[in-house]
C-alpha cells in the first residue's frame, strides 16, 4: 500500500509503540484515527498527528468490550469514507506464573490481545473484499513465536494471532486485502511497569519505541507478509533466527528456556 493519501486507523495508540506510529505515519502522509482507553493521552497524540495530517481524529474506547471493538471499526470507516489498514496494536501484557493465573487472567488477555481485533477485522472484511482493497496489520510479538516464562496468556493470545493473519493471508490470496504480520521485540514501553503484572524474569537490552514504529511503517509499504521489528536484537541476536531454533529442535529449546527460568527464579 501507500502511505501517501491514506486512511488508517491504529488502535492502542495512547503509549508505547503506537504513540510512536501514529505521527509517524501522519508525517508519511496518512490520515490517521488513533484510539485507546486513556482519553487524555489519545489528545496528546492526535496532536502531534494533526500537525502533518489535520483530519486525524480519535476514539476513546475501551477494546476489552467485543461490541465496543466492532463499533470503532465501523464508525472510524464512516468517519473517513472508508479505510485503507487497519493496525491491531493494542494490547495488554499478562505476567503471572501459570500456577497463580485465573480464568478471569486469560480472558481479558485473549480479549485485548486477540478477540477485539479478529472481531474488527470481521466486520470490515466484507467491506475491504467488495472494494478489492485493503491492508490489515498484525502487531503480534515475539511472544507469539516463542515462549516466554510467565507469560502464557500473552503467549496463547500473541500465537493465536499469529495462526490467524496466516490463515488470512491464504484465504485472501488475490483478493486485493492483504495481510501484514509484524513481530516486535524487545521494545522499551511501559507494558513493563503496567501494575498487576510480575517482574519479568530477565532484564534484556530494549529498543526504542520510535525505531520499532518506523519499522512497521515501513513493512507497510512493503511488499512481504512477515517482519521481525527490530531485525537485530542489541547483542547481535537475529530475531527470525532465536523464532527458527525453536522448530529446529523444539524438545531442547524448551529445555534451555525452562532450565534459564528455573535459574531466575531460584528453583
Amino acid at each position: 500500500m501507500k502511505l501517501e493519501g491514506s486512511k488508517i486507523l491504529l488502535t492502542g495508540a495512547s503509549s508505547g509503540i503506537g504513540a510512536a506510529l501514529a505521527p509517524i505515519l501522519a508525517e508519511r502522509g496518512a490520515t490517521v484515527g488513533i484510539a485507546a482507553r486513556r482519553a487524555n493521552r489519545l489528545e496528546e497524540v492526535l496532536e502531534r498527528c494533526k500537525q502533518h495530517s489535520p483530519d486525524s481524529r480519535m476514539w476513546s474506547v475501551d477494546l476489552s468490550d467485543l461490541d465496543a471493538a466492532v463499533k470503532l471499526g465501523l464508525d472510524a470507516w464512516d468517519a473517513f469514507g472508508g479505510l485503507d489498514a487497519v493496525i491491531h496494536n493494542a494490547a495488554i501484557p499478562k505476567r503471572v506464573h501459570t500456577s497463580r493465573m485465573t480464568y478471569d487472567d486469560v480472558d481479558e488477555t485473549m480479549n485485548i490481545n486477540f478477540a477485539s481485533p479478529v472481531r474488527m477485522t470481521m466486520a470490515l472484511l466484507p467491506k475491504m473484499l467488495e472494494r478489492k482493497s485493503g491492508t490489515v496489520v498484525w502487531v503480534s510479538s515475539m511472544g507469539g513465536r516463542i515462549p516466554i516464562a510467565n507469560e502464557s496468556a500473552y503467549n496463547a493470545a500473541k500465537y493465536a494471532m499469529c495462526g490467524f493473519a496466516e490463515c488470512l493471508y491464504i484465504d485472501l490470496a488475490g483478493s486485493g486485502v492483504d495481510m501484514k504480520l509484524i513481530l516486535p521485540g524487545p521494545i522499551d514501553t511501559e507494558i513493563w511497569s503496567i501494575p498487576g503484572n510480575e517482574p519479568a524474569l530477565h532484564d534484556i537490552p530494549k529498543v526504542p519505541a520510535a525505531e520499532c514504529a518506523a519499522g512497521i511503517a515501513d513493512a507497510m509499504v512493503d511488499d512481504g507478509f512477515e517482519y521481525y521489528v527490530p531485525p537485530i536484537y542489541p547483542g547481535g541476536i537475529g530475531a527470525k533466527d532465536l523464532a527458527l531454533g525453536k522448530v529446529q529442535d523444539c524438545d531442547n529449546y524448551l529445555k534451555g528456556f525452562a532450565d534459564m527460568a528455573r535459574a531466575a527464579r531460584g528453583d
